[in-house]
């Protein structure tokens, strides 16, 4: 599942940036960056220093980016994306930066018809300790009625939206106003965290302990600790301290039929 929402995520990033998909294969992604893309998430900012200054032909990059290891054979083939990967943690870099809300109405159908405005927050929730998982959120709430929308990305990346109101339309006015809606969003990922698994923070605190055991055996007798102990049981505690951040990753206003 974590696989399939990375590569669906990555799909509609690409397609929204006007880079060209060359090869979709559900698996994996070939993409043809365009010049602002590559300045963006490729890291060679002296190559673009040489082609501007001697005015030469740009070459932007192309990805390969497999999104499911388990279904490649040769792996060399392209480069492994996932949650937690540098790549990715440059594409959603870039995401915030071209823009952190989006105002989207639905089109299709012919005749007139009423739009309902819904509040769509994107999270990005991170565990840490000495390893790292990442998971992300897209929950949408409904601003007539409070119904909240658990998949809201994946539910809206099969409408056809754009920016501009269709013809004969009306937009019903929100009755819960969008601060209201993301305390209530903010409120329902503490709950998911809440009643998440948290074994993990328990092995981490277990091997925690046994680090410091093993410290401690090697500064046994020692009356008055030097400041090296002090040191290396600050590094393990910044090492396996169990801690979970939240993050609001892009967010945005879709009025839908």
């Amino acid at each position: 599942m974590y696989a399939e929402q990375v590569h669906d995520y990555l799909k509609t990033f690409f397609k929204e940036t006007d880079c060209e998909i060359v090869s979709d294969e559900g698996h994996m992604l070939s993409v043809q960056l365009t010049i602002d893309m590559d300045k963006r998430i490729m890291n060679r900012p002296f190559y673009w220093q040489y082609i501007e200054a001697t005015n030469s032909p740009a070459n932007p990059a192309r990805l390969n980016l497999i999104t499911d290891r388990t279904k490649i054979q040769n792996q060399f083939l392209g480069e492994i994306i996932h949650f937690g990967s540098g790549r990715l943690h440059q594409i959603f870099k870039s995401t915030k930066e071209l823009g952190s809300f989006v105002r989207m109405y639905q089109h299709g159908n012919e005749g007139s018809k009423m739009l309902t405005p819904y509040f769509c927050v994107n999270y990005k929730v991170s565990y840490y300790c000495d390893q790292t998982k990442e998971v992300l959120y897209s929950l949408g709430i409904n601003l007539i009625n409070g119904e909240i929308e658990d998949n809201f990305h994946e539910f809206v990346t099969k409408l056809a939206l754009k920016p501009t109101i269709p013809e004969k339309s009306f937009c019903l006015q929100y009755i819960i106003k969008p601060k209201r809606a993301l305390e209530r969003l903010d409120s329902m990922i503490q709950n998911i965290i809440q009643n998440d698994d948290h074994s993990w923070a328990e092995e981490a605190k277990k091997r925690w302990d046994k680090e410091l055991e093993v410290l401690d055996y090697f500064y046994e007798g020692v009356e008055e600790k030097p400041e090296s102990y002090e040191i290396e049981k600050k590094g393990l505690e910044e090492r396996f301290n169990p801690r979970i951040k939240v993050e609001i990753i892009n967010g945005g206003l879709f009025f839908l039929q």
